[in-house]
């Protein structure tokens, strides 16, 4: 498989998270630990078969923001999956992909990077269009809560990639092996603390569930993500991973049956529009464009 098709496989992969989710009758904080072990191991594995590691010096010197990289990553799942219980999985992923926003806003200030007119306009217009999203929120209470949630999320994520982007000397796979290590350690007291475990309630259908997002979704999608970076221009990931919203829209919408107004659809159009815009130029060699 090429790098192209790889990288088109985990996007159409990762649109499909949604309904899986939903399908796992446990909290969220649980559904991120157990996906978080799972995919940890199936990484670990593959970088031992492949003999793939990062240098010593590079694990140490950033050893503290793996930590709090992989202790973001993992309340980010948890809010992204809560999100998708509360309001439809279109407007879950639509408001997630405000992160890029948030990270161009972060870089001004932490790396020094100037914004460009181009950029501004692009903020401008994605925050328009997250404004859409939120002022005519038709569900209720609950589906501004998912919304919220959902945006939470985008911050956690923004997290995220501000910290890998500072990150140096480290591969891609090394530093989310361990990201996932940090979100074990971090998740598993919180989940212990706040209602326990409850995975020997799931039936038959919700295991299958949490196996599919935690071998599938996670652990062989990485592996598919990470083995066609090399081949590919940042631009070229980029713009491919737009295919995730878009076909997680889809699903929503033709396969679920969940409702957004044409005011809600328009709104997330223009974030993915302009954040697209803001991409087809710039480098995002850091970025893990991955749920």
């Amino acid at each position: 498989m090429n790098a192209k098709l790889k990288i088109i496989a985990t996007m159409i992969t990762f649109s499909t998270l949604g309904p899986f989710i939903k399908n796992i009758n446990l909290v969220s904080s649980e559904i991120a630990l157990y996906r978080a072990v799972i995919a940890l191991i199936i990484l670990t594995v593959f970088v031992i078969f492949n003999k793939n590691s990062s240098k010593i010096d590079g694990i140490k010197n950033n050893l503290w923001k793996l930590f709090f990289s992989g202790a973001a990553m993992g309340f980010n799942w948890i809010l992204l999956f809560a999100a998708f219980n509360y309001t439809s999985i279109a407007l879950a992923t639509l408001c997630y992909y405000f992160a890029p926003v948030i990270v161009v806003i972060g870089s001004t200030f932490l790396f020094q990077e100037k914004l460009t007119l181009k950029q501004i306009a692009c903020f401008i217009g994605s925050t328009a269009g997250l404004v859409l999203i939120i002022g005519v929120s038709s569900g209720g209470t609950k589906d501004m809560i998912g919304i919220l949630l959902g945006l939470g999320a985008a911050i956690l994520y923004a997290t995220v990639i501000l910290l890998n982007k500072s990150m140096k000397d480290i591969d891609g796979i090394t530093r989310t092996i361990f990201q996932l290590a940090a979100a074990v350690v971090v998740l598993f007291p919180y989940v212990f603390g706040t209602g326990g475990f409850h995975i020997q309630e799931l039936n038959s259908l919700g295991l299958i569930n949490l196996l599919t997002v935690g071998i599938v979704h996670t652990g062989i999608v990485y592996v598919l993500y990470f083995s066609s970076l090399s081949e590919l221009t940042g631009q070229e990931a980029s713009v491919l991973s737009y295919l995730d919203p878009l076909f997680a829209i889809l699903i929503s919408i033709l396969w679920l049956g969940e409702s957004i107004t044409q005011t809600q659809l328009l709104g997330g159009g223009m974030i993915l529009l302009f954040t697209l815009a803001n991409e087809m130029k710039i480098y995002k060699k850091y970025s893990l464009k991955a749920k």
